[in-house]
């Protein structure tokens, strides 16, 4: 009687090896996401980025008085708009 039989742990590292074989196979044939983006959308976004010369304006006015340090938190207005998720 043999105990340690190669042949048995051959036969299973075949199948084994079948089977990754079969999986990286599989992996090849999918197929990847596609986006295309019309050009009505693409006018829309070129459009929303030159009007916004205002709102640009006011974020870059923002940004410069945060990194000052004195940009002034409202809590009461906060409260007020975070009250109503919490009714």
């Amino acid at each position: 009687m043999k105990i340690n039989d190669i042949n048995r742990i051959n036969g299973i590292n075949k199948t084994y090896q079948n089977q990754t074989d079969f999986r990286k196979e599989d992996r090849k044939s999918i197929a990847k996401d596609d986006i295309q983006i019309s050009q009505a959308a693409q006018e829309m976004l070129e459009t929303s980025r030159t009007e916004n010369s205002e709102r640009t304006q006011y974020l870059n006015d923002l940004k410069q008085v945060v990194q000052s340090g004195n940009y002034y938190v409202e809590s009461g207005k906060i409260a007020e708009k975070l009250l109503p998720f919490f009714k």
